[in-house]
């Protein structure tokens, strides 16, 4: 049975006695706003990592003092200058690495595959574009596709088990979201398309055969330790834009990303990955803006990395569908999340979790704090069912399935100090009846909403500390347990009649109405 709790000014006035005050805005008077976050207050130095769990110390790379620029090796502008840009880091690797230079110009190039201790290095003025045509990033190489692993087009810049690898500078690069780099349409699930009784190494899908192409993402490098990116701005992505793949000790800081329009343009995913600082980023996107992935399905489920241990702070999201993400593919589980001190501006959702019945896997140890956001839609949201497009009836919530290797999981997840300047509802949770989101905890928000709170299938729920300014009067919950608001001021303007609910305790609850 679902429940709807509409408060009246006599249940207002019952309580006020046991009430507190809601937010403690001491603790928020620092968050910081959108001119303190972002690539241009990147600072010279990394400072030290504080966070709940284990994280190691972050340095940047060391190169030798080796260098060659492209022009010295008759790079010229208009021309594909994929090969001088190879040869320099083949080069370079084989000598125990260096620096590759691209210099102020406009320059053409097809794949790039970094090396071990190479730094590949954009100079100011330095435009880079990648080739429209599929042959120029031929043959296929391994990697993962929507977090399963295949043989295809791979990135633009990529690379497959090496060691310090950097990507630095503050040029320009342009990606090829256009000609022949076309995706297949993305409503079909890439289960479908790909046959998994294969093993990867014989799972090719790299346009030579079908008509339709997986297209390349636009910096990922596979498998690799100390990963470096700095300071480049990437625009025109054809798919998902940085993408480090079961990759250990990653720092992504100072980097933009412009993808708005593109309908798969992620901005940063981190997949299967561990050890990652993102910091001091600026992501407008046409899909999810930061988002933490660790396989799909199966698939996932036989490689079984997780993403853990993983950092974002002082980051900016402007346009994208999520400030925040998690998921949908969740397989090799997602853990040790730490997102603090962050603006998300424009925004579709805010704080976003994602996976579905057949996903596998699920999140657990998440922690965002100290975020201020302004959205066009839900401030904090679950999807963990998604839609018949993608997964037909496990879409559907009843019947409650039985629990089995695929059924996904969130749990423990503490949000604070939030700063909330507009949004639609404050929380929505659309859990698994099987499944249900487990063990949240909000805490100390100042929230402006145009609605309340919508809850299906969570446990272990508690909102504390908190204000809502918010025109609705609606708190909607279907299969909760252990649900528990303390010391909640509602700022509402309607009132209407409270219906009992026997599962949600209501004691020590402050309703106010602004009327």
């Amino acid at each position: 049975m679902r429940t709807f709790l509409a408060f009246i000014s006599f249940i207002i006035v019952y309580n006020c006695k046991q009430a507190k005050t809601g937010v403690d805005y001491s603790q928020l008077a620092t968050i910081p706003t959108k001119a303190q976050v972002g690539h241009l207050v990147l600072p010279d130095t990394i400072a030290p990592v504080v966070a709940p769990f284990s994280m190691p110390n972050f340095t940047k790379p060391v190169f030798t003092n080796r260098s060659i620029n492209i022009i010295d090796k008759n790079a010229t502008e208009g021309e594909l200058v994929t090969t001088i840009i190879q040869n320099a880091i083949d080069e370079l690797s084989s000598l125990g690495g260096g620096k590759v230079i691209i210099p102020k110009g406009e320059w053409l190039t097809g794949r790039i595959t970094l090396k071990s201790n190479v730094n590949l290095h954009f100079e100011d003025g330095a435009i880079i574009r990648f080739s429209t045509n599929i042959k120029d990033y031929q043959p296929a190489v391994f990697t993962r596709v929507e977090s399963m692993e295949l043989m295809s087009l791979a990135a633009c810049i990529y690379a497959n088990n090496q060691e310090n690898i950097a990507i630095t500078g503050n040029g320009k690069l342009i990606g090829p979201y256009a000609g022949e780099i076309k995706e297949r349409s993305y409503m079909t699930p890439i289960e479908s398309l790909v046959d998994l009784t294969n093993p990867a190494e014989a799972r090719i899908h790299d346009g030579s055969v079908e008509d339709w192409i997986f297209p390349p993402k636009f910096i990922s490098p596979i498998n690799c330790k100390k990963v470096y990116i700095e300071g480049v701005s990437l625009e025109n992505t054809a798919f998902w834009n940085i993408v480090p793949v079961y990759c250990d000790n990653v720092i992504i800081r100072g980097v933009s990303v412009n993808s708005v329009g593109i309908p798969r343009g992620d901005g940063i995913d981190i997949e299967s990955s561990k050890n990652v600082l993102i910091e001091y980023c600026t992501l407008s996107t046409g899909d999810d803006a930061f988002t933490m992935k660790s396989g799909r399905g199966e698939d996932g489920l036989n490689v079984n990395k997780a993403t853990e241990n993983v950092v974002v702070r002082y980051c900016l999201a402007l346009k994208g569908h999520g400030g925040i993400t998690c998921g949908s593919e969740t397989a090799g589980g997602i853990k040790n999340l730490y997102v603090h001190d962050c603006v998300f501006d424009g925004t579709g959702v805010g704080i976003r979790f994602k996976t579905r019945r057949p996903r596998g896997g699920g999140g657990e140890n998440l922690f965002y704090d100290r975020i201020r956001m302004n959205l066009e839609a839900t401030c904090i949201k679950w999807d963990m069912l998604g839609t018949p497009a993608y997964v037909g009836d496990l879409a559907e919530r009843l019947p409650a399935r039985a629990i089995n290797s695929l059924t996904p999981y969130y749990r423990n997840v503490q949000i604070s100090n939030i700063i909330i300047e507009n949004g639609t509802h404050f929380l929505k949770v659309i859990g698994i009846p099987e499944s249900p989101l487990t063990n949240l905890t909000i805490d100390n928000v100042d929230a402006n909403c145009s609605n309340l709170i919508f809850i299906n299938d969570a446990k272990n729920l508690s909102i504390k500390n908190t204000t809502i300014k918010t025109p609705d009067s609606i708190i909607d919950v279907l299969g909760g347990k252990n649900i528990h608001f303390k010391n909640l001021v509602l700022s509402t303007k309607k009132s209407a009649l409270s219906i009992p609910n026997e599962a949600i305790e209501t004691k020590g609850i402050y309703f106010s109405d602004n009327n």
